[in-house]
């Protein structure tokens, strides 16, 4: 990676900041290598469903980075809000995804792309996730840089440095949530998960529980087979998720519960 940033100068970097640990560092990490030479832009898609403390964290990691971070929107929904997504197309998710990730993140970073044309692109894949940023290349361009997977840091290492750094993480993790992404995200389906929104976030579990019921959309997948969110047995249980420390920055354990 030294060779190619040596190689590298005048070049426009685009760094999708996502209000999670993970991009925070690759942040952090294309500033020092790429940032001399290069013009760097870091850009979060703000979304209305995710906990509110995620622009706290922004803002923290703004200062850290000493570097402004910029807003990218979707012109056809200027609230960035996943229910008018929903409710506008009548569906939530399937198996390719959802249509919030196309609409509110997808759609939004190629309107900012047609605009600012960057020459690449950095989003916060870590070591654990190589293969989906092969599949990314493969997909949709080959101009992807892996800050993360290039110096082999996983996700606990990200939420290491960021507590070494005193830049508290949002408030999300601590509620037992994997990331930082929207609160009652579509695109799970896990028991486990659903029962964690319910518990947490009683008020957004019964929102998405009402709204899916209306679409027709079967959220949850228990027993082999999908089903309603009110149908959800309050005890079902899923798969282990992996649970991250954040207070000591050290170690990772597993707990019962899944997310997305």
């Amino acid at each position: 990676m030294g060779a190619t940033s040596d190689l590298m100068k005048g070049k426009h970097i685009a760094v999708w900041f996502s209000c999670g640990a993970a991009s925070a560092v690759a942040a952090k990490l294309t500033l020092d290598i790429y940032g001399e030479h290069n013009k760097v832009s870091i850009i979060n898609n703000p979304i209305k469903e995710e906990h509110e403390d995620n622009q706290r964290f922004l803002k923290d990691v703004e200062k850290w980075l000493g570097h402004t971070i910029e807003f990218a929107t979707r012109s056809k929904y200027p609230e960035q809000s996943c229910v008018e997504v929903w409710e506008d197309r009548r569906f939530m998710s399937g198996p390719m995804g959802a249509p919030c990730t196309m609409e509110l993140k997808k759609k939004a970073r190629q309107e900012w792309e047609t605009v600012n044309k960057p020459d690449y692109t950095v989003l916060g894949f870590t070591a654990e996730e190589t293969n989906r940023a092969d599949r990314f290349k493969l997909t949709e361009r080959d101009t992807l840089l892996t800050p993360l997977i290039d110096v082999g840091y996983d996700k606990q290492d990200c939420f290491n440095l960021l507590f070494d750094a005193g830049i508290k993480l949002p408030e999300i993790y601590k509620h037992g949530f994997p990331n930082a992404n929207c609160i009652g995200c579509v695109k799970a389906t896990s028991a486990t998960y659903w029962n964690l929104v319910r518990k947490e976030f009683p008020e957004v579990f019964n929102e998405r529980a009402e709204q899916s019921r209306d679409i027709g959309a079967k959220l949850a997948y228990y027993k082999g087979q999908r089903i309603q969110l009110d149908e959800l047995p309050r005890d079902a249980v899923g798969r282990k998720l992996k649970d991250f420390d954040f207070d000591c920055g050290i170690f990772c354990e597993e707990k019962p519960s899944e997310g997305t």
